[in-house]
């Protein structure tokens, strides 16, 4: 090729602006690298929204599973009151209200997502803070159908009755059961005309008690239990034979309760009352001074207080019974022990007449009573006991 050649190949030759890579225009690249920026900030975005869709969710769960399962234990049983017409929604608020649930909203969801919640007027026993299906399901249960065993040992009074149901349904207090067994609106077949107070005609036993009743209800299932055990000891017919009323032998027997401490014991203590009722003698029964007064009074204290109660210084019976007695007790009462045999060691050289057990004394750590006769006898065995330690 020519010089010539060289120069006409030159002037042929289009200027083109990427022959030198060096001068390229930085417009014409920078569109490139925005798009891959954009791209980046995109990603990160996406990346940190689903991160956070993670946590919230997670926050979320943990916190619903919170509301409806508490962590910790439940708290102690209280009463809960559903009332009538009450709604899920004022019923939510009001378990919220009382500290049982955290969160009234999630309850109402929670119930609705579990079948829903039909309720019925009554008491019901919940625990604080407890699963909230456990919680529903309380309230599920009508309250008639739910049930706290209370057992009243034989020998209680009505007050300490009073006191144990309340320890065990809160929801019945003491003063409540008091009322019903004072005010007459519980009747026995067993009072006597005019008469209200039911202490003694509450038949001590193991009673299943319902959210649906009322202390009214519970005093009335027990004066019904005392009838129906009358009616089984016959009780008029057999107190009659023993010159008693119905209503005198629950006396009787509630002294029998107070003072036996072994069943063996009971028809012979009977027997003593009997025959000290029948020689018109002081029952001297030590039970009687206890009642209604502070039993942290020393005994001698207490013969000095002068009640209806003391049989240290009124002859007969005490006004009521001091206790309510059980069927033991009532039957010992009504077939009492026989009185010691003539030719036996307690009535050699007495009268028939005088043969009869009139008194009695602690005799052993178990609480077993040795009987006597005469005063002498009683005097002797009381020597004993105290020499024993047991007076």
């Amino acid at each position: 090729m020519t010089l010539t050649d060289e120069g006409a190949t030159r002037q042929r030759w289009q200027a083109d602006p990427w022959d030198p890579v060096d001068q390229i225009d930085a417009d014409v690249v920078e569109p490139v690298r925005r798009s891959r920026r954009w791209v980046k900030w995109i990603m990160v975005v996406v990346a940190t929204a689903t991160v956070v869709a993670i946590l919230v969710a997670g926050s979320v769960g943990w916190w619903y599973v919170h509301q409806i399962n508490p962590s910790g234990q439940p708290g102690a049983p209280v009463n809960f009151v559903v009332n009538k017409g009450e709604t899920l929604e004022s019923l939510s608020l009001r378990l919220h209200d009382d500290g049982i649930i955290l969160n009234s909203a999630v309850f109402r969801w929670y119930a609705k997502h579990q079948g829903g919640l039909e309720l019925t007027p009554g008491f019901y026993a919940l625990r604080p803070h407890d699963r909230m299906g456990n919680i529903l399901r309380a309230l599920s249960t009508p309250p008639d159908q739910t049930y706290t065993s209370v057992t009243f040992p034989e020998g209680l009074t009505v007050s300490k009755m009073a006191a144990r149901l309340a320890a065990k349904v809160p929801r019945l207090s003491i003063a409540d059961f008091m009322d019903a067994t004072n005010n007459g609106s519980v009747h026995s077949a067993l009072l006597p005309d005019g008469g209200t107070n039911l202490e003694g005609l509450l038949f001590p036993d193991t009673y299943q008690v319902s959210n649906g009743e009322s202390a009214e209800h519970v005093v009335g299932r027990m004066a019904a239990l005392m009838e129906r055990v009358g009616r089984q000891e016959n009780i008029v017919t057999n107190g009659y034979v023993q010159g008693l009323t119905a209503y005198q032998v629950l006396i009787v027997a509630s002294m029998v309760e107070r003072e036996a401490k072994v069943d063996a014991d009971r028809p012979l203590i009977a027997r003593v009352i009997l025959n000290r009722i029948r020689r018109q003698m002081p029952l001297q029964i030590d039970a009687t001074l206890f009642y209604g007064q502070d039993s942290t009074l020393p005994f001698d204290q207490l013969r000095q207080i002068d009640t209806p109660y003391n049989t240290y210084m009124h002859e007969g019976l005490p006004p009521t019974p001091i206790a309510n007695p059980g069927r033991a007790s009532i039957r010992a009462v009504l077939h009492p022990a026989a009185n010691p045999p003539l030719g036996g060691p307690l009535c050699q050289k007495l009268p028939k007449a005088d043969c009869e057990y009139l008194y009695y004394v602690i005799a052993d750590a178990d609480g077993r009573h040795v009987f006597a006769v005469t005063g002498e006898q009683h005097q002797a065995n009381v020597d004993k006991a105290r020499a024993a330690g047991l007076l």
